[in-house]
């Protein structure tokens, strides 16, 4: 049997699929609760806090931690911390993450960060995080943590990318074939006063981590500064993914974090509302978001947190 009739994402590998999709329904939490895992330290995880973290991202590629002492939220190397013990070293450095590599989400009065829509009170769609990145920087892991949540609104939706990836290859298998295009979606130039912050960047919206074996998906929603490929098989695919979105999906969960709250998981689909605020300026919604080069993981065995974060 060759390596690829064991990969459950190779259409011709039917059986591997078949297997995989029994066992990933079988498995998936009915409800968010399942993925909430109470933590009293997040700089030094008991082994039973890590064990149920990595076992809720096993089932659902996320969870959803809650800190015993809230007072934690006001720290940003907590995220750093806590992403050091499932092997999250790697991080994303972009435009408007702080110097140690953390982005405070919150409303911004500077006009260049107001014009991105996390830095707003704006909704946000469906989307997975670095959507922009080229192949050697995609975004595997993430941790979202709040400090303060908004007086009203902010709630995320949540949504595995393996079962979006399911219902549509259950639905036509082309359309799995069309969205793993190298130049399916691309992302064009971010151009400011003439200079170029950011290449045009062509990608798959699903692809295999060389890695691990495990799916990565690459998507969003927003309709403005993005061009799909035009073929019509693309332009299904991009209907069907529309559709499956749109559903209430029962594996599709919402949850509205409070202070020392926060998702670790592999870069899954997420949304936001819009939220509004009735605190001074700087006293609102405020999120530091994390975004890491690996997925969730335990540390490759004979490496100590330590080590493995600062190699």
């Amino acid at each position: 049997m060759t390596q690829t009739d064991n990969n459950p994402f190779d259409l011709d590998a039917v059986q591997a699929y078949g297997a995989w999709r029994e066992r990933k329904l079988a498995n998936y939490p009915v409800s968010l609760d399942e993925l909430v895992v109470p933590v009293e330290n997040p700089r030094a995880l008991t082994d039973v806090e890590r064990a149920a973290i990595l076992q809720a991202c096993g089932r659902a590629n996320m969870a959803v931690y809650t800190l015993a002492h809230s007072g934690e939220a006001m720290d940003k190397t907590l995220l750093a911390g806590l992403g050091a013990q499932f092997g999250l070293r790697d991080l994303d450095c972009h435009l408007y993450t702080d110097d140690d590599g953390i982005s405070a989400l919150q409303v911004s009065a500077q006009r260049r960060q107001y014009e991105y829509i996390p830095y707003s009170n704006h909704a946000i769609s469906w989307h997975t995080d670095g959507y922009y990145n080229p192949p050697q920087h995609r975004v595997l892991g993430m941790v979202l943590h709040c400090v303060r949540p908004a007086a009203q609104g902010g709630e995320n939706r949540l949504l595995d990318h393996e079962i979006a990836y399911i219902r549509l290859r259950d639905e036509n298998p082309r359309h799995i074939a069309a969205l793993m295009q190298a130049d399916v979606m691309t992302i064009p130039a971010n151009v400011e006063e003439g200079i170029e912050i950011r290449p045009l960047q062509s990608g798959p919206v699903f692809s295999v981590d060389a890695q691990s074996g495990k799916l990565h998906m690459r998507y969003t929603a927003r309709t403005r500064s993005i061009d799909w490929k035009q073929d019509a098989d693309t332009q299904a695919a991009v209907r069907a993914l529309e559709a499956v979105l749109a559903e209430d999906l029962p594996q599709s969960f919402r949850h509205r974090l409070a202070a020392g709250q926060g998702v670790i998981c592999n870069n899954v689909l997420h949304t936001r509302s819009a939220f509004e605020d009735d605190a001074p300026a700087g006293q609102g919604r405020l999120m530091y978001r994390a975004r890491f080069y690996q997925r969730v993981g335990p540390l490759r065995p004979g490496k100590s947190i330590i080590e493995r974060n600062n190699k």
